[in-house]
This record gives C-alpha cells, structure tokens and sequence, in this order.
C-alpha cells in the first residue's frame, strides 16, 4: 500500500499539492512515451489540440497509468476509497514552440461539485524549471476561487487562456518531478507552467480528476470510469476500459467524449473551436 504519510497530507492540506510521489520507473514511462508517439505517427493529429483529452481510452499504457494501484493508494487517502477517473489529458510542450499554461484554478471552469477531487500530474518525462514544469502559488487553495479573463492567447494550452491576474510568480513552486514521478493538486490551487526551453519534449499525463462517487457533473455531461470501490450515487454514465491500441470503437468513444469536454470548457464563452 501506498498511501500519503502524515507529512504529505500535511503538506496537501497547507500548500494544496503533494510532490513528488514515487510511482514508475524510468524504464516504464520510456515504454509510455514510445506508445504515445506510436499513436502520433500512425494517427497523425489523433492528440493533437482536443484529441489530447483522454488518451487514456485508445491507450492500453495510459490506461494502466490511469488504474494504478499505487496512485489510487495516494488518491484514496485525499478523496476516500470510492473514486471514478473523470477525464485524462496530455500536456506536450514540444522544443522550439511557444506552448506555456497560464496560471489557473482547475475548479474554476471544469463543473464538478463538491471539490472532493484531485489532479494527479504524471511525468513521462523528467519535468523541470528549464522544460516548463508546472508552479504552484502555495496555500492559494484555501482562498475563494478567483476571476479569471479569458485571454484566448497563442501558444496557451489551455481551452480558453483561462488567466488569473496578478498572480506572484516569485512566490510560486517549481514541481520538479523525474519521470516517473508524481504529483497531486487541489482543484482550487492556483498553478500553471512556462515555455521548454530543452532540447526535448516535455511530456505529461493528467488524471484530470479522479473524482468521488458524490462528486457531480454541474457544467455539461462527462464520463467516467469505476477506478476503486462502489459507486452507490451513479451520477455519471460509465465507460468500459480499453483493450487494445487504437482500436477503431475505443477512437470513436473518444471523440465523443471530447465533444462534451467542448461544451463544458466553453461554456459561457462566444468563442469555440479546437480547444
């Protein structure tokens, strides 16, 4: 068993994140990238802008990423033991491109209430300062969520350059995670992340979120999967693992998983499109 010690939770319930966790080797997430870019060479724009959402469901690597005991262990002693997985997402920042995330509260755009949900941030690759790796404003979690503009800006990997001013990037955290690693943040912690400055691609994958069964969809329709325990609320529609990569079935599930992440992520906006 792998649950959080008394520090880590300390240091969720304090800073609203908890890193690094160790959960994979090296080996493994070589294995990961490999398939990854398999799908990308075979399936040219398959994770691409909104194909990166859930990956996990045409994946069978990312699949097991996404069911790992280990990191349900952790997850289990944030949210308890009945925990759904509510959508995946890569982050690639590429070398040479201009791709940052501005800094933003998860909880702020996503619709899923009560906040009893957490991100895991996966790295494929070594992430760090000089590759874009993701800041967190420690303790910020503890505050009301914040006003957010919508910037809509070039190179920003989130949906709609969802943006919260005046954050103090010299008070923020680097998360410095090998690959391998781990970590896990509050929905309402303000974070974000730079430009890759490395030679590399920078690779991340996000359970963005594993959830509690009594957690609901309140902005437009998600699915999920039963990752551990019960389900005795059966808020959501589910969805069965995959079994194989890219077949043609788990691609068109995806699609149409991708579809309703559109309208929650812009709802309320003017503006839509590839996200």
């Amino acid at each position: 068993m792998t649950y959080l010690s008394s520090n880590q939770l300390k240091q969720y319930k304090d800073k609203g994140f908890v890193s690094p966790i160790n959960i994979f080797s090296k080996d493994k997430m070589k294995e990961i990238r490999n398939e990854i870019e398999l799908i990308e060479n075979t399936i040219p724009g398959e994770l691409e802008k909104s194909g990166r959402y859930n990956a996990h469901l045409i994946s069978p690597l990312l699949d097991e990423v996404t069911h790992n005991s280990k990191i349900l262990d952790a997850v289990q002693s944030l949210i308890g033991e009945n925990i759904l997985v509510c959508g995946t997402t890569l982050f690639i920042k590429n070398p040479n491109e201009q791709g940052f995330v501005s800094y933003h509260q998860d909880a702020k755009y996503i619709g899923l209430e009560p906040h009893n949900w957490v991100t895991a941030w996966v790295a494929i690759t070594d992430s760090n300062e000089h590759n874009g790796c993701m800041r967190m404003w420690s303790g910020s979690h503890q505050d009301i969520l914040k006003q957010h503009d919508q910037k809509f800006n070039e190179g920003n990997l989130l949906t709609r350059g969802q943006t919260v001013s005046n954050v103090p990037k010299n008070e923020t955290e680097p998360l410095i995670l090998k690959a391998g690693q781990m970590s896990l943040h509050h929905p309402k912690v303000v974070h974000g992340s730079d430009l890759n400055h490395s030679n590399d691609r920078r690779i991340g994958f996000v359970i963005q979120s594993y959830i509690g069964t009594n957690v609901k969809q309140v902005l437009g329709k998600n699915s999920v999967q039963l990752a551990r325990g019960i389900d005795k609320f059966n808020f959501h529609e589910k969805i069965e693992r995959t079994k194989s990569l890219m077949e043609k079935n788990d691609l068109k599930i995806k699609k149409q998983e991708n579809s309703y992440l559109q309208e929650i992520f812009y709802s309320g906006s003017e503006k839509k499109g590839n996200y």
